[in-house]
This record gives structure tokens, sequence and C-alpha cells, in this order.
């Protein structure tokens, strides 16, 4: 079986950020299938990589997260022409797999399908447009409803949609009534991430005190507040708590952090240069606390972030600070505690009571790990991704196999 797997932003785990796609195509391949992916990089020219058995197509389309919306718009334009000029030359394959943000490369799918009679999977990461429409960025009325008629069509064309959260497989659920949505949320490398010894020399080379450390490691952006962290670093720093704040990543936004901590004159926060997966882990091993954070907008609730899983899987326990479906996995697996709006010193006194008793936040720490071992293994998305691409054939009672076609 061949497939061509579409990811605008596709990483390395030593690029760093999200490898959710390196991980399901590297499974693909172990599973006998042959996988081109089609992403974009900087570069000026076209490249090909082999990188763990995928063929990796590398088109030159420039993209940067300080972007605004029309550079934005028209680096998505730009590599959903370019893809299908790739695809035009490709051997013939048996699916496309094509995963957002951004909406647009599920145009890539439709005209496959028009035009080659290509079936396409098509993974929802986030809820595009409904995001932009709600965070502000995207307003005009004409272009929202362009939008929201090309994500229908999108998921009424598909053979089927993958959802990385509940809430975005409900959502899909109440757009197109009669796709079929399978749900494999993001995933724990359980090899790469999992619990150490604290390095002590890191710990001093970035001059932490003995008490409790708070990391974020993360996309820096407009929907991520991390400034709800430095609010609580300055609870914490006034209160003459010597706990320490870590804040590794990059994005829109990271000027305006170190901004608000000068202002704020925090000494307890360190701006962490982002890195690759072993580097996120070391950062994470100094810490007692992983902090998940996004603005407050109903959306955003069902997001499922990398970073929420990196921590499962290095033992972490959680703060997280909206309710959705992260918030209720804390709760329920006493991953953690919360620090909702209009909470912030009921949670600075729950982090001083923790504080005084290390074993509880040692115990969470391992309910998180086993969560990510039971539930959230790389191994288990693998494996449903699988089935999605290579279902088995339906035999109906009259013993007829079912043909799925595009």
């Amino acid at each position: 079986m061949r497939v061509i797997y579409i990811h605008q932003y596709f990483r390395t785990p030593e690029q760093g950020g999200a490898v959710r796609s390196y991980h399901l195509a590297k499974g693909l391949v172990q599973a006998g299938i042959e996988v081109d992916m089609i992403t974009a990089h900087n570069g000026p020219d076209y490249d090909q990589r082999w990188i763990e058995g995928i063929r990796v197509h590398y088109l030159p389309v420039g993209y940067d997260q300080k972007f605004g919306f029309l550079l934005r718009i028209w680096a998505f334009w730009r590599f959903v022409i370019k893809a299908k000029k790739l695809v035009k030359k490709l051997p013939r394959t048996d699916l496309m797999y094509i995963t957002s943000t951004p909406l647009s490369t599920g145009m890539i799918g439709l005209w496959g399908k028009r035009k080659f009679a290509i079936p396409y999977i098509f993974e929802v990461r986030d809820l595009w447009p409904e995001a932009p429409v709600q965070v502000g960025v995207l307003k005009n009325p004409l272009l929202k409803r362009m939008l929201y008629r090309l994500e229908k069509k999108i998921y009424d064309q598909a053979l089927s949609v993958v959802a990385l959260s509940p809430g975005i497989a409900s959502y899909i659920q109440k757009k197109s009534p009669d796709r079929s949505v399978a749900l494999i949320p993001n995933f724990s490398d359980l090899n790469t991430f999992y619990p150490k010894e604290k390095d002590k020399k890191l710990a001093i080379q970035l001059g932490l005190s003995s008490g409790l450390t708070i990391a974020y490691t993360g996309a820096l952006g407009l929907v991520n507040a991390v400034e709800e962290l430095l609010d609580l670093a300055e609870l914490a720093q006034n209160s003459g708590k010597n706990w320490n704040f870590l804040v590794m990543g990059e994005g829109s936004h990271k000027q305006k952090l170190e901004v608000i901590s000068g202002k704020k004159s925090l000494k307890n926060v360190r701006f962490v240069p982002f890195g690759s997966k072993d580097n996120v882990n070391e950062i994470l091993n100094l810490a007692d606390f992983a902090w998940i954070s996004f603005a407050h907008f109903p959306v955003l609730k069902t997001n499922s972030p990398n970073k929420f899983f990196d921590a499962l899987a290095s033992g972490k326990a959680i703060l997280v600070n909206h309710k959705g479906w992260v918030y209720d996995l804390v709760k329920t697996h006493q991953l953690g505690i919360s620090c909702l709006p209009g909470k912030l010193e009921s949670t600075f006194s729950k982090l001083e009571e923790l504080e005084n008793h290390p074993s509880k936040i040692d115990q969470m720490g391992q309910n998180a790990r086993m969560l990510a071992e039971n539930l959230f293994s790389k191994e288990i998305a693998i494996a449903r991704l699988i089935e999605v691409v290579q279902p088995k054939p339906k035999v109906t009672p009259g013993g007829e196999v079912g043909i799925r076609t595009a």
C-alpha cells in the first residue's frame, strides 16, 4: 500500500516541536506501508530526504510564526499549489492522509479525489476556522462563510476523519453527521520522555533555587496564555517564595513575555532557548510541575497539546489553567491541580501546601506516567491509525465484502 502523507509543518525529534506526523508516518512504514511525506521548509529549493524509511519531500514555502495574516494566507496557498504539482509527479497512491492546520491542506484532498479518484483521510488537530474566529483574528464575514463551507466540504468528501480530542470529534460529527470519525489523540513518546534525576549541573547553570520549579515547554503565541504563568511567578516572588519558573519555547509573543517579565522585575523566571525533544526532557526533569495553558476561548478547550503528553511521559504533575478535556483528565486521574481565572491566590495556597508534602507531588507524577503508558502511548496511537488506514473489510450477513471507494 502507498500513502501520501501531507503535513505542511512536518518536524523530526531533532528539530523539536510537534512530531506527531513523524511518529505516525514511521509507524506506517514499519507496518509495511510506503509513505511519501509532503511538507515545506524555508530553503530556496525543493529537497528530498529519507528519514526512518519515510520519503520526505520539502517544498520551498517559507513560513514564520511571526507572519501576519496575509503572509500566512499566501504561504498556505503556495503550499497547496506546489503540493498538487508534486502529487502529479509521484507514483499513483492508494490514499492521501492529510493533516491540518492549516485548513487549506484539505483542498489538496478535494482536488486529488476529483482529479484522480484518490480517497483521503483528513486529520483535524485544531478547529479551523472556528479557532481564529473565536480568537478574533478572522473577522471578515464573507471570508468566514467561505471557510466554514470549505471546512464542511472537506469533512463531507473525506473517506473518514481523524480527531485529536473528544471535543473535536463531537464538533465534526455535528458538522458532518454521515462521516466516520476516529479519535486518535496526541500521544506520549515513552522512550524520549521519562522520569529521571534532575540534572544538577543544568540546574546550577540556570541559576535555580532549591524551591518548587514550574516549567512551560511549548509555543509562545497569542493563544498560549503564558502571561498567566508570569502572574503566578510575580505572586510567588512577592510572597518571598524561592520558586523557579522556566519558559522554553518560541513564538510571536516571546518578546512580549520577556518585556512583561522585565517590567515585573521577575528574578524567578528563566527563558530557555527552544530545543530538541531531548532538550525538552531535560527541562521537564528539572520541574515539579508542568504548566499547560491556553487563552480562555471555548474552542481552545478542545485542544490536544503535545506539551501535555510530553509532561505525562516525563512523570510530571500538571498545572492547567483552563477547563476542558485536559482539565478533565487531570481531575479524573489525579494528575495535578488547576489555576483557573480568578483563582490565582487559591492555586498559590495549594502549591504552598504541596511544597510541604512532596510525596503528594510525586504521586501525581506517578499517576501521569501511568496514564501515558496505559492510554496515551505512541504505540497505541499508531495501532489506531493503521486500523483507520487499513480497515478490515466488513462482511455483510449475505457474505458480501464491503469495498471502500473514493
